[in-house]
């Protein structure tokens, strides 16, 4: 079977446990840990770089860095906290489904597009920048929202 095919099934089946994962963090309360951490744990698979096939160019990586700070952005704007029992939560976005949803969508679009000119490899490589690139900007933007709540909550200016 053709890896981009592969490699998009696994992505739905991530796509679908991060919904999970998402709904079940709404339950809880929250801190600055539980942001910080995934992005902290996701760069280990920076090491992919180290073997050749998967190295970008400088465009390249421009370009992923860019279109993932600029996904961030969607994420950036469903993910509010609220203070409820005296705790931090996650507010809950039925818009935060469909943009994970829609972004899934367009990532599988991308990646048979792209397939067809660039190698597996570096793809695999600019793929993995792309999340990273989303990600940390969306955490860090968490993170300094928890934080002004965590002051608010605690008194601290």
């Amino acid at each position: 079977m053709n890896f981009v095919v592969v490699s998009s099934i696994g992505a739905v089946f991530m796509g679908i446990f991060a919904l999970f994962v998402r709904m079940k963090a709404a339950k809880k309360p929250t801190n600055a840990r539980k942001i910080i951490l995934p992005p902290v744990f996701m760069s280990s698979g920076a090491l992919m770089y180290v073997v050749p096939q998967f190295r970008l160019t400088g465009m390249e990586i421009l370009e992923v860095v860019i279109l993932g700070m600029l996904f961030s952005i969607l994420l950036i704007k469903t993910s509010k906290f609220e203070i409820r029992e005296n705790e931090i939560f996650l507010k809950r976005s039925k818009a935060f489904i469909y943009i994970l949803v829609g972004l899934l969508v367009v990532r599988i679009g991308l990646k048979t597009i792209l397939s067809a000119t660039i190698d597996y490899g570096e793809l695999s490589g600019m793929f993995f920048l792309l999340a990273f690139s989303m990600i940390v900007p969306w955490r860090i933007a968490m993170y300094l929202d928890y934080k002004k709540l965590y002051r608010q909550l605690h008194g601290q200016q």
